[in-house]
C-alpha cells in the first residue's frame, strides 16, 4: 500500500525556508516519493482546521515515507523546516 505524508504548514522565515524548498525534492525522489500537492493554500470545507500551506507526498509505501523521514542526510534541511516553519506532518496509509 502506498504511504502518504501530510504536512500542514506556515512559514515564520521564508529567507532560510528556501534552502529546503530548493533541496528536499531530491531527496524525496531518492525515496521514491512525488509531489501530490506542493505547498498550496487550502480551502476549508468543513470543520475548524485552519492549515496554511498544504503538502502532500506519496510514497510506493508507509516504510519508504518513513525511510525517507529518517534518511541521515536529509536532517539538516529538516531542522531547517522545524526552525523556519509551524509544521504538523501525519503519514497515513493509502487504499490501493
Amino acid at each position: 500500500m502506498k504511504g502518504y505524508l501530510i504536512l500542514d504548514f506556515s512559514i515564520k522565515d521564508f529567507a532560510r525556508f528556501k534552502e529546503y524548498i530548493d533541496n528536499i525534492p531530491a531527496f524525496i525522489e531518492k525515496h521514491g516519493g512525488k509531489y501530490i500537492v506542493q505547498g498550496v493554500e487550502a480551502e476549508v470545507m468543513e470543520g475548524n482546521w485552519q492549515p496554511e500551506r498544504v503538502v502532500v507526498l506519496e510514497f510506493p509505501s508507509t516504510e519508504k515515507a518513513k525511510t525517507f523521514l529518517a534518511d541521515p542526510e536529509a536532517q539538516t534541511l529538516f531542522s531547517i523546516r522545524h526552525d523556519t516553519t509551524q509544521s504538523k506532518l501525519i503519514l497515513v496509509e493509502g487504499c490501493f
